[in-house]
């Protein structure tokens, strides 16, 4: 009987600047670092966040450890996206506004 495969663990987690804009990601997977660690940081466990993406523990764990190895970088992308998105809410929600006066206007 063969031998199980041993994964190396330094090619789970890949970058390149064209993919994802650079941000590291599961290898073979759009999945990134940082969409793991968010909702790793908003109480998901690891397991419940393979489950629901359909990546392996393993995946996740890598990632994980990722994570932690570069935590300062990725919390600042995690809350430079999240500045971006309060921005973009505030731009719709004044727009909706402005249009909903406007058809008020007689």
């Amino acid at each position: 009987m063969a031998a199980p495969a041993v994964v190396d663990i330094g090619t789970i987690i890949t970058s390149s600047p064209d993919f994802r804009g650079g941000r590291p990601h599961v290898a073979g997977t759009g999945m990134t670092v940082m969409r793991i660690a968010g909702w790793y940081k908003l109480g998901m466990s690891p397991e419940e966040i393979a489950e629901n993406i359909s990546l392996s523990v393993a995946q996740v764990y890598a990632a994980l450890t990722y994570y932690h190895a570069n935590r300062e970088v990725i919390d600042a992308d995690l809350d430079a996206e999240a500045e971006e998105y309060d921005r973009a809410l505030q731009e719709h929600r004044l727009k909706r506004k402005q249009q909903q006066l406007l058809q008020q206007q007689p």
